[in-house]
């Protein structure tokens, strides 16, 4: 696309308001691990445990993010390419990734 296409592409109309683009969502390609890790920063002291390197659609992402959070009983979402989970609760999340098919790798301490 050179910068005369992109200059006449149409972002927002009177009948019709803000026009959204249609763009196919980016997987980041995976190096073959899962990586399971535990944060605390910028949640008041609140512990989460984030899964990253999944390299999943995010249809896909949210799908493994339910089955998560239903097997430890806890909360969490789907942030951009990564899933949080509410709580320490690593070893749990390991055996159902591994079971998945995934090879889980702690990182973080």
């Amino acid at each position: 696309m050179t910068w005369q296409d992109q200059l006449s592409t149409l972002v927002y109309s009177t009948d019709k308001g803000k026009i959204k683009t249609e763009t196919a969502p980016e997987v980041t390609p995976s190096d073959g691990f899962a990586k399971v890790r535990r944060e605390t920063k910028g949640r008041k002291g609140k512990g989460v445990v984030v899964i990253s390197g999944l390299g999943l659609a995010p249809d896909e992402l949210k799908s493994l993010a339910s089955k998560l959070k239903k097997n430890c009983g806890t909360g969490g979402s789907v942030v951009e390419q990564t899933i949080e989970i509410q709580g320490d609760k690593r070893e749990t999340i390991k055996a159902i990734l591994e079971k998945e098919g995934f090879k889980v790798k702690f990182t973080g301490g």
